[in-house]
């Protein structure tokens, strides 16, 4: 109890600020269930009367106008309830669409490093499957929360008005019915956590199979992933019969109790009716006070860990809005520099967000504008690092990177992308037309200026001869297309923007030698001359760039040219061997 307590504590902290512009909803949903319970209370009373005076005197006039009663509260009471429906589901829904709107905005707003420890399907669980279940529990939370409350104090008090002393059979049974309901509430609201973990397991199982299919059948481990589901979803299926069971007992045990309570009623109710205290009527109006209780109770049992759920949904999504970005943003704003250098390192080191060790260290290069600068080095060396520094997708530890002379930390990080266009390793692509990918880098871009790009990345070829051209159809990730069609098409969106500074993280690497050469001469020309640093594992791609800077483990342990590197730097050397020396043999 005191885990729902404090969850729904931070819950109402944190997230219940997105009801602010739903205060007229959140207090007419509640009013009007209130308002449906209060005629629910006098049902037992008109069917008191009915029996009591109707039915007793043989006054078919008098049943008929009290049948007509039934009716009006039958239908005020739908009314009101339709109303509060309204209500309610119109500030639920408003509030999760606040929410996610703020959730997406923050998630934008957070850096490298905060999306790094996150993790992607983390962030895509808080979107989704969190606020829907943080949504249903604002929606029963508006209807429910003080109607059942209502309706148990309600009916007790009703039955005080009709005979204090068969109401005292209420005193007693209320108490031993919130024991029963409210004790297997708080043992199963722990078990309901660990289901959920052992779903999460199952569903992580899942979705690395389906991810890794074509892995599993290269290696032959369907047999042996199929073991590991099936003990996996034993586990789930274990977890989720022994909370079911004990569940189960919610049902008997209240009624087992209300039964007794209805027996006690009748036996007391049959000597104050012999007495002459009450009438047959007020027995019937009795019992029915009594099974509205049971069932308000069980009602309000289920909803405390429909939101003692949401409660926890909503503490993940705030850890989320909590998670605030070590990225401050700067102030100033693209400007005509006149600086020597079009980017600059100087002693950069670098550490990833949890990690002792640097990634880069110590890290100084030179790029002129119109300069081509090659990067590179053995798989996680640090090249991917050094070149997501220059947009500032990483804050650096020491040292300082700078773009036309200013500190990429004092541009506002806006007018900093604006002057770099940056292609990654993966090539992601979005579902839309080429032509609509294309603009990712300018809105505005004429079919002219597309068309340019993707001359230039050596992939006009291929558009043109696809049905509707820019009008083409790309799926989602881009999965209708080869990886080379990806990779040039990224890198047209890149070039369609007209950077200052290019940056190509190893997005050749899908592409043959001839189309490779072809794209780097087709830069080379470009007219805008931009500062070009391309990262890649293939000494062919780097060799005509006008410097090299080669990393090892972190470190810079190279930086010339193509020939210079070859007679003083023994690592690049044993790069260039390895994918040059079969031909240097044969000559």
């Amino acid at each position: 109890m005191k885990s729902f307590v404090k969850g729904l504590e931070i819950f109402m902290r944190k997230l219940f600020v997105f009801l602010k512009d739903y205060k007229k909803e959140s207090v007419l949903g509640p009013l009007f269930k209130l308002l449906e319970a209060s005629f629910e209370l006098f049902v037992p009373l008109v069917m008191a009367a009915i029996i009591d005076v109707g039915i007793k005197n043989g006054d078919r006039a008098y049943i008929l106008r009290m049948c007509g009663v039934l009716i009006f509260l039958a239908v005020i009471g739908l009314t009101c309830s339709i109303t509060a429906q309204f209500f309610a589901a119109k500030a639920a829904v408003g509030f999760a669409t606040k929410l996610r709107h703020a959730l997406f905005s923050h998630i934008q707003g957070l850096s490298f490093c905060e999306l790094d420890q996150a993790g992607t399907s983390t962030l895509i669980t808080r979107m989704t499957s969190d606020v829907n279940q943080v949504q249903s529990g604002v929606n029963l939370v508006l209807r429910l929360f003080l109607r059942s409350p209502f309706i148990v104090f309600g009916a007790m008090i009703m039955a005080f008005t009709i005979d204090v002393k068969a109401a005292l059979i209420f005193v007693v049974t209320i108490p031993l019915l919130s024991i029963v309901v409210f004790g297997i509430m708080v043992l199963t609201i722990p078990l309901y956590k660990k289901v959920q973990s052992f779903l999460d397991g199952v569903l992580g199982i899942t979705r690395e199979n389906l991810a890794g299919s074509r892995v599993i059948r290269a290696f032959h481990k369907e047999e042996e992933e199929i073991g590991t589901f099936w003990k996996k979803n034993g586990e789930l299926t274990h977890m989720q019969l022994y909370v079911g069971k004990i569940s189960a007992l919610m049902n008997p045990l209240t009624y087992v109790l209300i039964n007794l309570a209805i027996v006690a009623l009748i036996w007391q109710g049959g000597v104050r009716v012999n007495t002459g205290v009450i009438q047959q009527g007020e027995v019937v109006a009795l019992v029915n006070y009594m099974s509205q209780i049971l069932i308000e109770l069980v009602k309000l049992a289920n909803l405390i860990i429909t939101v003692n759920k949401s409660a926890a949904c909503g503490n993940r999504i705030a850890q989320v809005l909590e998670m605030n970005t070590t990225m401050k943003d700067g102030t100033e704003t693209i400007q005509q520099s006149q600086a020597e250098y079009a980017v600059l390192f100087e002693q950069v080191s670098m550490h990833y967000l949890g990690s002792k060790e640097a990634a880069i260290s110590n890290i100084s290069l030179k790029a002129k504008p119109g300069e081509t600068i090659g990067i590179i080095g053995g798989t996680g060396s640090g090249k991917s690092t050094v070149v997501h520094l220059i947009p500032r997708f990483y804050d650096i530890s020491e040292g300082c990177v700078l773009v036309d002379g200013l500190d990429v930390r004092e541009y506002r990080m806006e007018a900093l992308r604006k002057l770099i266009g940056i292609v990654p390793q993966k090539a992601v692509l979005f579902s839309g037309t080429i032509r609509e990918n294309m603009r990712w880098g300018k809105k505005d871009a004429s079919d002219e200026e597309i068309w340019e790009a993707l001359t230039i990345a050596q992939a006009a070829e291929f558009v043109e001869q696809k049905e509707g051209r820019l009008d083409a159809r790309v799926e989602q990730g881009g999965r209708n297309l080869s990886g080379g069609q990806r990779q040039r098409l990224t890198i047209a969106r890149a070039l369609v923007k007209k950077p200052k500074i290019l940056i190509l993280d190893d997005s050749a690497s899908a592409l043959d030698y001839a189309t490779d050469a072809a794209l780097r001469k087709a830069i080379r020309q470009m007219k805008e001359q931009p500062t070009v640093f391309v990262v890649s594992q293939r000494t062919s791609s780097l060799m005509h760039a006008d410097h090299i800077l080669v990393l090892d483990d972190g470190e810079a342990v190279g930086w010339g040219t193509h020939s210079e590197l070859l007679e003083n730097c023994e690592v690049y050397r044993e790069i260039y061997d390895s994918q040059y020396g079969k031909k240097k043999e044969s000559a």
